[in-house]
């Protein structure tokens, strides 16, 4: 027999990221072990307050959005394992089992010089030194030693263009936030 848990539904911040989603009850007090979408999960870490989806698939024990006043979360072997307030027992913990995690992208600690989160590079326009438009980043992939712009340009045939252009300082002359754009070392016929 599930638990359903009665969690007041809330709406999704405007800013909200998928961070992660809960795997799994850890332990008889109520924690819960968190599988982060991010090697470095420091939104986790920093918010006071997560907001949960049930999982798309399997039973749902809540419906809409809810929010976990979180009391502690801490690294545990290859996971996070987290309690909140409410989740007072095993059972309540499974119940949350597969539910996806938001953050507000406003709750991130502050990024240190040089490095951005991949969620604020998405979207960017790439340009190189000459000026030329080379696509918009679609997203992002680690390769391991180094993480990859995957970007998407209009052709004028019809079928868009990818390139692909690693994040490096190589190539990469200078990321400009505010305005929404990446210069690059780069040719178009690269």
């Amino acid at each position: 027999m599930s638990t359903v848990l009665n969690l007041e539904s809330v709406s999704l911040p405007a800013d909200a990221i998928e961070v992660g989603r809960i795997a799994d009850a850890w332990g008889v007090k109520g924690w819960f072990k968190v599988i982060s979408h991010n090697a470095a999960p420091d939104a986790l870490f920093a918010a006071a307050h997560w907001y949960i989806q049930p999982s798309e698939r399997g039973a749902r024990t809540f419906s809409g959005t809810a929010v976990l006043a979180i009391r502690q979360v801490r690294p545990h072997s290859d996971s996070i394992v987290a309690a909140a307030q409410g989740i007072d027992d095993r059972n309540a913990a499974e119940a949350l089992r597969g539910a996806r995690i938001f953050v507000p992208r406003s709750d991130f600690p502050p990024a240190q010089e040089d490095e951005y989160y991949w969620v604020d590079l998405i979207g960017l326009e790439v340009f190189n030194r000459e000026g030329v438009a080379l696509g918009q980043v679609r997203e992002l992939m680690s390769t391991g030693p180094q993480t990859v712009l995957v970007l998407e340009a209009a052709h004028p045939g019809g079928k868009p263009v990818e390139r692909m252009i690693p994040f490096v300082s190589a190539f990469v002359d200078k990321v400009e936030l505010p305005q929404r754009r990446i210069l690059v070392d780069w040719q178009p016929d690269y």
